[in-house]
C-alpha cells in the first residue's frame, strides 16, 4: 500500500518500483534530508556571526557599526512614513581619570554600570550602541528632538543619581549629550556628526 502510494507520488509506475530503485530513492531522501540540516546548521552558524559582528566587545548592547545601520533604517522610516526619530549622542566628562584612578578594570565595570542604566530606562523599540570609549548613542523612535533633549536630560540625571561603586568607592562622573532629529533619507554619518557637534557644544559650555 505504501509503494503504491509512494510510486504515484513520485510519478514511477507501480511495476518499476523495484526494490533496487527504492532502495536509491530512499538513498537520495537521506540524502537531501542531511543536506538540508547542513544548509540550517550554517544559517544558524551565519546568524550567530551577523550578531557578533554586531554587538559591542564589551557590553551587551550594539557596536557602532550596527549602529549606523540603524540610523539609515530609521531615516528610512522617515523617508516613507514622516515619522520622526532623534539620536543622543552621550560622552562621559574626564572619563580617563577613571582608569587612572581605579584601574581598567574598574573602567569597564563603570560603562557596563551605566549601559544597563541607559538599558532600563528606554523603550524595546528604541536603540542603544557603544559608539567606542566613553561614548554611546541611543536612537528614540516616534520622538522629535524636543522630546529626545528632555530625555537626554532625564537620562543625564538617571546616571549622575546613580553612580556605580567599585571596590567600595563610589565613583562620581558628569556627562554631556547631544541631540539632532533624523531626517529623511539622511546620510547616517551626518547625523552622526551633528549630534556629535551638539554634544561638545554642551560639553564646552560646561553644562
Amino acid at each position: 500500500m505504501t509503494s503504491v502510494a509512494s510510486a504515484s507520488v513520485l510519478g514511477i509506475p507501480e511495476d518499476e518500483f523495484t526494490p533496487r530503485v527504492r532502495d536509491a530513492i530512499m538513498t537520495l531522501m537521506h540524502e537531501v534530508d542531511r543536506l538540508h540540516r547542513e544548509v540550517e546548521h550554517a544559517r544558524g552558524k551565519l546568524e550567530d556571526m551577523a550578531r557578533t559582528a554586531d554587538q559591542d566587545m564589551l557590553l551587551p548592547i550594539l557596536n557602532r557599526r550596527a549602529f549606523v545601520r540603524e540610523i539609515t533604517r530609521f531615516t528610512a522610516f522617515a523617508e516613507r512614513y514622516g515619522t520622526p526619530s532623534s539620536l543622543i549622542y552621550f560622552d562621559f566628562d574626564d572619563f580617563k581619570s577613571v582608569n587612572d584612578a581605579h584601574g581598567h578594570p574598574a573602567g569597564d565595570a563603570v560603562l557596563r554600570h551605566f549601559s544597563d542604566l541607559i538599558a532600563s530606562r528606554i523603550r524595546e523599540s528604541d536603540i542603544l550602541a557603544r559608539l567606542g570609549g566613553d561614548e554611546f548613542g541611543v536612537i528614540l523612535s516616534h520622538v522629535t528632538a524636543e522630546k529626545a533633549a528632555r530625555k537626554g536630560t532625564s537620562l543625564t540625571k538617571a546616571l549622575r543619581d546613580n553612580p556605580p561603586v567599585w571596590e567600595g568607592r563610589t565613583i562620581h562622573l558628569t556627562f554631556s549629550f547631544g541631540v539632532y532629529e533624523l531626517r529623511a533619507g539622511e546620510n547616517p554619518d551626518v547625523a552622526m556628526k551633528q549630534a556629535d557637534q551638539a554634544m561638545y557644544t554642551q560639553k564646552r559650555s560646561g553644562r
